[in-house]
């Protein structure tokens, strides 16, 4: 089973108020990493980039949330959303301002190539024939 479908399967069981609040979460996730791949992680949908985890998102009973580890420097932008170490909870009344989800997704991509660079891609040799 490909990972896209068992986010759109977790995504189908949820109320719809939550689902439409995950999707737009999922779209603007893939819209700032494109390179990102889905996966399906700790029974979340979740991204991973270059190999990594980038992070997941979820719902319960009272709030949806988007989890991993969150860049310093965002309180500001967060002070209105209930936080916990490697957690934003919303509401889809309420949801992550896109721009912030975008900055966070940014600096999570920064954080892995940091930690875990790009190996960079054979040089292709050419030889030249007369």
């Amino acid at each position: 089973m490909m990972p896209a479908d068992q986010t759109d399967q977790y995504l189908n069981a949820l109320p719809a108020d939550k689902a439409a609040a995950l999707q737009e979460l999922r779209k603007q996730i893939l819209a700032a990493a494109p390179e990102c791949e889905e996966y399906f992680g700790y029974a979340l949908p979740g991204f991973k980039y270059n190999g990594h985890p980038l992070l997941y998102m979820g719902a319960s009973k009272d709030h949806c949330a988007l989890y991993g580890m969150v860049p310093k420097g965002f309180e500001a932008e967060l002070k209105a959303f209930e936080r916990s170490k490697g957690t934003i909870r919303f509401t889809p009344e309420s949801p992550i301002p896109a721009a912030v989800v975008k900055a966070i997704v940014k600096a999570r991509v920064v954080e892995i190539e940091t930690k875990w660079p790009l190996k960079p891609k054979d040089k292709v040799i050419r030889s030249r024939t007369k």
